[in-house]
């Protein structure tokens, strides 16, 4: 009883101690994380028109899910499930027999550079995958020794990752890397995992085929998003303890520090001395698999800083449609975080058992509990929501009441200023991607292309392209055909009254103005993405079919075990 309710205990402390702050009420809003009260169900959010699936299905997923709870406790219940799943997924997944190395696996892979840059930069559908990528690579070695259930369990998991085009992508890569080959009795399982797990990704990979951008990316970014040094060690050593994304101000003070790199040295000799116990305790190339996917993430999140690596990644992402998910190379490390922590996690155990042998079993467990606290203090400030930045605030009202009225004449809505995030008093100054597209339910266009430390990296939706360029040249908006123009004026200066010729002023509110175009005319035929919706509707199946066998199979454990006699039940 023990050895199964220690782990939850450590996954769940460690889930109350980084998000203590949201025991407040509100909403945590920050770069890529916006929760709202009410999400609209809309095709847009299905298959955008123009711009690239990047939150495809999630976006859709958090608006079917937001009808039967509200937003703020969803956000909690996402947030909640990344660090608890994370924690208990490691402790399950590191192949030992002692709790306490469970317990170092448990902290080690929850208390992440990775996870919390990850989080500080708002990307929850990319830690969702990070949390399943354990509970995917045990039912993997599970599919590959023909165990009851461990195909279900991994498409579980793919479905779980595949909420982002990132996590599908790597939880595809992870699927075919560890279960192409022939095992017995897994002849049909093999080709089944790899057809599902498509099927998964399905959504985004439909919707960026459909949509009317090229795919391709400006090749400025890949200098923008590079590994970035956190450190006097550099990028790649930041890259070494799972560090190193390309915003400093998602970066926690700590990984400053002239230490961190003496730590991550240490790591990485411990996890070296743990690969032997992995070969012995994993069967057959599982580990060589493994190691493969963790360098091979490990060099893709280097390619930028490498040398040649960013001429290579520029014409990559100028010339092949989809390849700008790579400029970002530091979010796909995820193999590598894990593939290191188990091997950590089993060097401490190695290495306790020799001190114990050496001296004392003292010693050993003293060793043990040195390796699991390492994490909290090389990386402190990810306790209490990153030291205060993830803390929740009331939406104002004027959001919800500029969303009831374009609910009740819906059409397209021009966000201004016309740039992709924003930065509101209202909200501490926190940077976040502008809510109006989420919050409205409707097509919003917002200005798609990032700027980072004065330079400009173009984005990839050219219906954005064009409505700049006219704003650029000194048109009014209303050229560009909206139906509704808003104004956010707790995010920047007020427009040039040139910017809004030709506009009614429908609503004046404390943080926001709402425009109508009086010359507004509805599209003459609104297309339905009828390939985009069938995709969503056969990956939504596969969930639910998964969903219900794996309920039925508990239901039907719990009768059985009910109704079992006295001397069945001991047997057990």
């Amino acid at each position: 009883m023990r050895e199964r309710l220690v782990p939850h205990a450590v996954a769940a402390a460690v889930t109350a101690v980084v998000l203590a702050p949201l025991a407040l009420p509100g909403y945590v809003l920050r770069y890529d994380m916006v929760f709202v009260p009410r999400s609209a169900l809309s095709w847009e959010l299905i298959a955008p028109a123009t711009a690239l699936p990047r939150a495809v299905p999630q976006d859709a997923v958090v608006a079917l899910v937001n009808q039967l709870m509200p937003g703020w406790l969803l956000q909690r219940l996402v947030l909640v499930a990344i660090f608890y799943l994370a924690a208990l997924g490691a402790a399950r997944l590191v192949p030992t027999g002692r709790l306490a190395v469970r317990v170092v696996a448990a902290l080690g892979y929850a208390w992440t550079p990775y996870l919390a840059e990850r989080l500080l930069i708002g990307q929850w559908g990319l830690l969702v995958a990070y949390a399943a990528l354990p509970w995917l690579v045990r039912a993997a070695i599970g599919v590959r020794a023909a165990e009851r259930g461990a195909l279900r369990r991994l498409l579980l998991a793919v479905a779980a990752s595949a909420i982002t085009p990132t996590g599908g992508l790597l939880a595809l890569v992870v699927v075919v890397v560890l279960l192409v080959g022939r095992y017995p009795g897994a002849a049909r399982a093999v080709p089944t995992a790899v057809g599902v797990t498509v099927l998964l990704n399905a959504p985004w990979l439909v919707a960026g085929f459909l949509s009317a951008g090229d795919g391709r990316s400006d090749p400025a970014g890949v200098a923008v998003f590079a590994a970035r040094a956190e450190n006097w060690a550099g990028p790649l050593v930041a890259l070494a303890g799972t560090g190193g994304i390309w915003n400093g101000q998602a970066t926690p003070a700590s990984r400053s520090g002239w230490l961190v790199p003496l730590a991550t040295l240490l790591v990485l000799v411990v996890a070296g001395c743990g690969v032997p116990l992995l070969r012995r305790r994993w069967p057959g190339s599982v580990v060589g698999r493994l190691g493969l996917l963790a360098v091979g993430s490990w060099l893709v999140a280097a390619l930028g800083v490498l040398p040649g690596g960013a001429t290579v990644l520029g014409w990559l992402v100028a010339g092949v449609p989809g390849a700008g998910l790579l400029r970002d190379g530091q979010k796909l490390l995820v193999p590598y975080v894990l593939v290191l922590v188990v091997a950590g996690a089993l060097g401490a155990e190695r290495l306790a058992g020799r001190l114990a042998a050496r001296f004392d079993v003292a010693t050993g467990r003293v060793l043990l509990a040195g390796a699991a606290l390492l994490p909290l203090a090389v990386l402190p400030d990810l306790a209490f929501g990153g030291a205060g930045r993830l803390r929740p605030v009331p939406w104002p009202a004027d959001w919800a009441t500029v969303a009831r009225m374009v609910g009740q004449r819906p059409g397209e809505v021009v966000s201004l200023p016309f740039q992709e995030y924003q930065s509101y008093a209202w909200n501490d100054g926190q940077v976040v991607i502008d809510p109006a597209p989420r919050y409205l339910g409707v097509p919003v266009l917002i200005d798609d292309t990032l700027r980072v430390d004065g330079v400009a990296v173009a984005g990839e939706d050219p219906r954005a392209a064009r409505l700049r360029e006219l704003l650029d040249a000194g048109e009014p908006v209303a050229v560009a055909g909206p139906r509704w123009v808003l104004v956010q004026r707790a995010a920047g200066p007020p427009p040039d009254p040139a910017t809004l010729a030709g506009l009614r002023r429908a609503y004046l509110g404390d943080e926001l103005t709402l425009y109508e175009n009086p010359a507004w005319r509805p599209p003459s035929a609104p297309t339905r993405p009828g390939p985009v919706g069938l995709a969503h509707l056969l990956a939504g199946t596969v969930v639910l079919v998964l969903g219900l066998s794996g309920t039925a199979r508990w239901c039907y454990r719990v009768v059985a075990s009910r109704h079992a006699s006295p001397a069945e039940g001991e047997g057990g």
